[in-house]
């Protein structure tokens, strides 16, 4: 049996690898940016365990083809999310890192007790 934490990593793992291979390669220009980052952040956080996401694309690497528009590359997105699993939080990262859009478990967090002042 897993715990809440392994859960909740396993949550906030699961859902960045869907994004980022779902989304990777969409058509997008700077105008249609801030669209995309709350279509994506509408759809991830419909699912379960998701608590929260923000999603920000890096506009100074969209140039434009003949088309006017560009892909969107994995080096473009900057991904917060939160998970949630009973009361243990996950709080992790999609973000370029050397060169390579690495995805990192930030902190996790199980709340214990609530003080009643």
């Amino acid at each position: 049996m897993r715990s809440d934490r392994e859960q909740a990593v396993f949550e906030a793992g699961i859902k960045l690898g869907a994004l980022y291979h779902q989304w990777v390669g969409t058509p997008i220009s700077r105008k249609s940016a801030a669209s995309v980052e709350r279509a994506i952040e509408q759809a991830v956080v419909l699912q379960p365990f998701v608590e929260e996401i923000t999603v920000r694309l890096d506009r100074n690497l969209m140039t434009e083809n003949a088309f006017g528009y560009s892909e969107l590359s994995g080096l473009m997105f900057d991904v917060e999310i939160i998970t949630r699993v009973g009361f243990t939080y996950c709080h992790a990262r999609l973000a370029p890192e050397n060169g390579y859009p690495l995805m990192r478990i930030v902190e996790c967090n199980e709340l214990t007790g609530i003080s009643h002042n």
